[in-house]
């Protein structure tokens, strides 16, 4: 079990590497990597059972400690990576299918890998996860809905069916994995140390299966693509921050707004995107998904250091309103 835990933390710590890498190898070797794309959703169900497994009642508690700072956080989610998605597609004039896959990353909660990024930029990491935790599980409603009033201008959305992929995929795993950990406590502690790995696994998989899929429409429209997806996260990054420094949320719960804004749940939108619309409009998500595991972590690391080098404090800020 010493070595799973090991090996866990190192793929767990090397996460973006993995990302890239398997990444390029796909493009370059897709066929290698186009047979995961069938089991997408069911790698994500994985990962979301897992979430399940690490989610305790003190997740939940911290939003009635400080309900102001977690509906900043899920209202920033949900208001302006969409709105940016809707701003970049219209800009760039994205051809609809492109279109729809932006619009859809934006709709989607955040990433769990944003608890892990706001810890090393020493950001308020229990705000973070109540933020990830209820975003989450509000998607089923928000994300679908949020698609529909925005991408419908270019394909049609059918919101009712996206919500019932959503809960299957996100809900009932999430849901499962709290009932599995509330029945087996002590199990489920024992080999909780595996998550990360299994969580690298699955992401990496379904990145590198939906870039196999597209590798010849990336290798067309690659680059402007990851223009409006690097310009998406990065705005996201910025505009999370002012929302919560205008809102007067201290610096360590303005690091973690930000950091919750700017990293999506991109393989919750690959797989939407294969499922609902077509295999093009999840290479955004793709994209998305390696991009953000490289700005992520240098913003987090700028700000560790930064912290560091002001003395501040890396003890956790009381999580209260």
């Amino acid at each position: 079990m010493k070595t799973i835990e090991r090996i866990s933390k190192f793929t767990g710590d090397t996460f973006a590497l993995w990302v890239i890498f398997f990444g390029a190898l796909s493009f370059f070797y897709p066929s290698g990597f186009t047979w995961i794309a069938p089991h997408i959703t069911l790698l994500l169900g994985i990962i979301m059972f897992g979430m399940g497994l690490t989610l305790s009642p003190s997740d939940f508690k911290a939003v009635f400690k400080a309900p102001r700072s977690v509906l900043i956080g899920v209202l920033a989610q949900f208001i302006i990576m969409p709105l940016l998605a809707f701003g970049l597609a219209n800009l760039f004039q994205l051809e609809p299918e492109i279109a729809v896959g932006v619009i859809l990353v934006g709709c989607c909660p955040g990433g769990t890998a944003s608890n892990v990024m706001t810890f090393l930029a020493k950001g308020n990491t229990a705000l973070s996860v109540a933020v990830t935790s209820i975003s989450t599980l509000l998607a089923p409603i928000l994300t679908p809905t949020l698609t529909l009033l925005l991408a419908s201008k270019w394909l049609p959305v059918s919101a009712s069916s996206m919500f019932v992929s959503i809960a299957q995929i996100v809900l009932v795993p999430i849901v499962l994995g709290i009932i599995v950990k509330l029945l087996f406590k002590n199990q489920v502690a024992k080999s909780v140390s595996a998550l990360p790995l299994i969580s690298v696994v699955g992401i990496v998989a379904v990145a590198s299966a939906v870039v196999a899929v597209n590798a010849g429409k990336i290798a067309e429209t690659g680059l402007l693509i990851l223009g409006v997806v690097a310009l998406h996260n990065v705005l996201g990054l910025l505009f999370g921050f002012l929302a919560a420094k205008l809102l007067k949320l201290d610096f360590s719960s303005q690091k973690a707004i930000s950091i919750e804004v700017g990293m999506q749940n991109s393989g919750l939108g690959a797989a939407l995107a294969l499922a609902h619309f077509s295999p093009l409009a999840a290479v955004p998500s793709a994209i998305f998904s390696v991009w953000h595991n490289i700005s992520g972590p240098i913003l987090a690391t700028w700000w560790g250091k930064r912290s560091n080098k002001n003395s501040i404090s890396s003890s956790p800020v009381p999580f209260t309103d």
